[in-house]
């Protein structure tokens, strides 16, 4: 069967037209609308698909996949990110640059935000997903980026893919979290001024520092590369869009997780100004979080292409873990000063 007898079966064609490489159809659906998003995922495994409106005439729009990966982007981006996180982890080590620490906590914290999108890359493989490698953001902040992505390609097939490709990254960054929070704090590590900044702790640091009995109260920069792995899987989990937590919760309640995520930005600028009330200080992490969330939950959650078969008992179970895991890494105020 060609292409074009294979989108007879879901669709009337009317008119068709050839724009350089993408063949575009004018086309009116004769199928229901969970066929079609399986046509579509089922296109997209060998063309770049999109359906969309063109001054009022449904269109299919299909382009042959270049096959040939360009990694290029993928390993400036990682130098630029490479440079900017030892730059600035070197100083942490208080008055004197320290470029040998700089570049451990380079290292740590991007062996950290890789895992967790490596996680997410492995588990689109599994289900025959397009996906690209990460794709990491140098950027002048805190830590020296802006953490990494993946682009995904094509429509997910199923609820199942789309829970294995949403948990798989917050799982995998909370066991290189673990990892990398072990080893800093075996490192030695002396402040040589007061601190401007601190840092709170979620559950899971805690933990750790009970368990390994850790008493000082510095922790090494590589040990502070695994803080902000589990801050960024807690950021990554809030149930909200198309953020992981947001595809694990789409994934177990289908579209009934819309509701959740309009209200979760809600909750977070409300506990954004408790916080404030309570420290009598300016911290706006959450009214920031408050808005890209509420940007998130604008933006309807697409439909994977078999929307209909429900998750299993194990993934049911694994999702409520893996929600927990998120709330244990959960800082309830992740930077303050005091006066």
């Amino acid at each position: 069967m060609n292409l074009k007898e294979l989108i007879e079966k879901h669709f009337r064609i009317y008119g068709e037209e050839i724009i350089g490489k993408t063949i575009r159809f004018y086309v009116v659906p004769i199928s229901p609308e969970s066929e079609i998003r399986k046509l579509l995922h089922l296109l997209s495994q060998n063309y770049e698909v999109g359906l969309r409106y063109h001054y009022g005439e449904m269109v299919l729009e299909i382009k042959e996949i270049e096959r040939k990966e360009n990694y290029a982007v993928n390993i400036i981006l990682f130098i630029a990110t490479l440079i900017t996180t030892t730059a600035v982890g070197s100083t942490f080590y208080g008055e004197e640059i320290n470029f040998a620490g700089g570049l451990m906590f380079s290292l740590a914290i991007m062996f950290v935000l890789g895992s967790h999108e490596m996680g997410h890359y492995f588990a689109a493989k599994r289900w025959n997903m397009r996906t690209s490698l990460p794709y990491f953001i140098p950027f002048p902040t805190i830590i020296g980026t802006l953490g990494a992505v993946i682009r995904h390609r094509g429509i997910i097939p199923n609820r199942k893919a789309l829970f294995d490709v949403g948990v798989s990254g917050p799982i995998t960054g909370i066991v290189a979290s673990i990892i990398v929070v072990l080893i800093g704090l075996q490192l030695p590590y002396e402040l040589t001024s007061p601190p401007t900044i601190y840092i709170g702790t979620p559950p899971i640091f805690d933990a750790i520092l009970y368990i390994t009995n850790y008493q000082k109260e510095a922790i090494h920069p590589v040990a502070f590369a695994g803080w902000v792995g589990f801050f960024v899987t807690f950021l990554n989990m809030i149930p909200v869009g198309q953020l992981d937590g947001g595809h694990v919760l789409r994934a177990m309640l289908g579209e009934k997780s819309e509701a959740i995520s309009k209200a979760v930005p809600f909750l977070l600028f409300a506990y954004g100004f408790a916080i404030m009330a309570q420290l009598k200080q300016p911290n706006s992490i959450w009214f920031f979080w408050g808005f890209i969330s509420f940007f998130f939950s604008m933006q309807r959650h697409p439909k994977p292409a078999d929307d209909e078969t429900p998750l299993d008992l194990k993934r049911y179970v694994l999702g409520i873990i893996a929600f927990i895991l998120a709330f244990l890494c959960f800082t309830p105020v992740p930077f303050y000063t005091i006066t």
